[in-house]
């Protein structure tokens, strides 16, 4: 059985795996690990009375623990979900590392190799992966797609009204305590256990964090005699991006033992004297990260340079020449070719309604790193 803790960090990349080994229309290979088949199937293809509990199979084959298969058998709209948010946390991670040099495209031993580390990378999985299925699961629930969840429950908003004028909140206390009891209270006395869930809870904080507060006014003539207030969640791609600043601002920890307790400690190498101090935000950053949304990582990251056991390295990688060809390809130099591509220009709008483009065909030049 997985670790219901490093499940989170695996989550996000089965989608890869899924992307880019598709057998046929109705099948995918979709396995946590890189190795169990997922067969996937459309719900109308399956046998009537079976219907009822397709979730089953799906839950099943994704080898969670006892508990987490009972909380995603329970809810029909879990297991949805749970792929809903392996694509999204996926995604967002390859957008926001596409022009590094690890570019967040993991396959096979890749995959598992990194997630056994405590790379600023992994760090980043952890915090990604969580706040994707936050989001996921606080969408479904204001969505109509889960059966024990529905709009915001915050006491000061007016859920029936919200639903009447379409202004359902996000129901993110929900969403909060899934999360938090499907993966279980773990260990703290293992230094990479208690870094991996601090980091998987910045995740969840950082979604918190983005709650905004949405109103509607109604009223004769657009008059604001009534108003509907709801709270929404910040979309993912916003997410992702705080995310990754945390990820180039991520401490590196060790390991510390406590006299009194005798139980291990986090300690970011920095002098008793020096963290007592209160620490004095840079010129322009008055709001400061506080210190409990910082994003931890316990060892160096590898340069990601060469193919190694932790990724392909970045030869033939597609790069910016006045941008990020000199980091993404180590010093290598890169190559240039020159190709001729065709788009749509000079778009207009014709009445009515659709867009007229011209096409035009131009040069350009792609560049990518050398071997």
């Amino acid at each position: 059985m997985l670790d219901g803790h490093l499940l989170l960090g695996w989550l996000s990349f089965t989608v890869i795996v899924y992307l880019l080994n598709l057998p046929g229309p109705t099948a995918a290979y979709f396995g946590l690990t890189g190795n169990e088949p997922l067969s996937i199937l459309p719900l109308n293809s399956l046998p009537e009375e079976n219907v009822g509990r397709a979730h089953y199979k799906l839950c099943d084959r994704l080898k969670l623990e006892k508990k987490q298969r009972r909380m995603c058998r329970r809810d029909p709209g879990v297991a949805e979900t749970l792929r809903e948010a392996i694509t999204m946390s996926a995604l967002e991670c390859q957008y926001q590392f596409r022009f590094e040099r690890w570019n967040c495209t993991l396959e096979g031993r890749h995959r598992a190799n990194i997630l056994k580390r405590g790379f600023k990378e992994t760090a980043f999985l952890y915090a990604i992966s969580s706040a994707g299925l936050t989001h996921a699961l606080a969408k479904a629930c204001s969505a109509g797609r889960m059966e024990r969840c529905t709009c915001d429950e915050a006491p000061d908003l007016e859920n029936r009204k919200a639903w009447q004028w379409g202004g359902c909140g996000d129901n993110l206390k929900y969403a909060n305590k899934f999360v938090k009891d499907f993966l279980g209270k773990r260990s703290n006395k293992d230094l990479r256990a208690r870094v991996d869930m601090h980091n998987t809870n910045v995740g969840m904080k950082v979604i918190k964090a983005g709650v905004e507060t949405t109103c509607k006014c109604h009223g004769v003539s657009g008059s604001c005699t009534v108003q509907t207030c709801w709270r929404q969640l910040q979309p993912f791609h916003e997410i992702g991006k705080q995310l990754k600043q945390r990820y180039e601002t991520s401490i590196k920890v060790g390991s510390s033992t406590n006299e009194a307790t005798g139980e291990g400690e986090i300690s970011t190498g920095r002098s008793q004297q020096q963290q007592q101090q209160p620490q004095q935000p840079p010129p322009g950053l008055s709001d400061q990260i506080p210190r409990t949304m910082d994003l931890l990582h316990i060892e160096d990251s590898p340069s990601f340079c060469r193919p190694s056991k932790y990724s392909s390295g970045t030869a033939a990688r597609k790069c910016y020449k006045d941008k990020n060809c000199d980091a993404i390809c180590c010093g290598r130099g890169h190559n240039t070719q020159s190709r001729e591509v065709t788009r749509p220009c000079q778009c207009q709008v014709r009445w009515c309604c659709y867009v007229e483009c011209k096409q035009c065909t131009q040069r350009e030049e792609v560049y990518t790193c050398k071997g």
